[in-house]
């Protein structure tokens, strides 16, 4: 470790945020030019209303699309992002297993407390982008999806390489990698026609009353400050982080911002390929104990 930090500077939080705004403004750049919404989520939507930027202590950035924008801006971002300098990681593609998608950033790296299974997988900074499905009108049918959407992150996260100690965790990821991962994406996915909820089950809290919203809340966009820029947030911004912080205005304390560590090196200097032998070589006191 001491010989990769004296070969290059490693990038502090504030520089890394940069970094993140970077991914933001290209993505909604894109974004405006294909006439496709999307809006700033959890942590990056707290930190827009209650900041007028990132949260200081925040190292992540999330973007919310519904479905049917979502798919429309992973087939034809492409045509329109800067290559040389931005990689679009979409959903279940080559070297990417997941269900969501990141914009990540060439020339760069972002490692984190996990070891991925691809050698190939691009480990740059890197923005998350969600997708925000219908949900069923019944208790009983979003309580189906729920449980679809544990087995298609369980199956993403295994063939990832994320790790736990858990043995329950690592018995359910087992068991879910063996069973098919289109038949649970299809049911999570719920009904074509938008009702009065929708959900993020593969991107929101871990618990079901913290990923579900009404409708109403995603109607339309409402432009946020956001360091020094304006940026899509979600008309119902206020009962969504009421709904994912109950009451989000106030300051957490210095013992209660202990959020879940996503980076433990990031370099803007170097690409990630100069880091990988040395990323599937270190050790991890921390190891991953959510499953998601």
């Amino acid at each position: 470790m001491e010989q990769i930090r004296q070969e290059g500077e490693l990038a502090t939080l504030q520089e890394h945020q940069q970094a993140l705004k970077c991914l933001l403004t290209e993505f909604d750049r894109v974004c405006r030019k294909l006439d496709i919404p999307y809006f700033l989520f959890a942590g990056t939507l707290l930190g827009a209303v209650r900041h007028k930027g990132f949260i200081p202590w925040d190292d992540d950035l999330d973007v919310l699309m519904k479905r049917r924008d979502y798919e429309r801006f992973l087939k034809q971002a492409p045509e329109l992002l800067d290559r040389e300098r931005f990689y679009l990681q979409g959903e279940f593609s080559q070297h990417w297993p997941m269900f969501f998608s990141k914009l990540r950033l060439n020339g760069t790296t972002c490692l984190e407390t996990y070891h991925p299974k691809d050698p190939m997988l691009h480990r740059g900074v890197y923005m998350d982008i969600f997708p925000c499905d219908n949900a069923y009108s019944s208790r009983m049918g979003r309580l189906l999806q729920f449980a679809a959407s544990k087995v298609v992150i369980a199956k993403g996260l295994y063939a990832n390489g994320y790790i736990t100690d858990s043995k329950a965790k690592k018995l359910f990821m087992g068991v879910c990698r063996m069973l098919p991962r289109g038949l649970f994406h299809r049911i999570v996915r719920g009904p074509k026609k938008t009702g009065a909820f929708v959900h993020c089950f593969l991107g929101g809290a871990s618990k079901l009353s913290r990923s579900v919203f009404p409708s109403r809340c995603l109607k339309q966009c409402v432009e946020l400050p956001f360091e020094e820029g304006q940026f899509c947030g979600p008309v119902g911004y206020d009962e969504i982080l009421k709904t994912l912080y109950n009451d989000y205005m106030r300051i957490p304390s210095e013992e209660e911002r202990r959020c879940k560590e996503h980076a433990v090196l990031v370099d803007l200097t170097r690409s990630w390929e100069h880091y990988r032998t040395y990323h599937d070589e270190m050790k991890f006191e921390t190891i991953t104990r959510s499953i998601r």
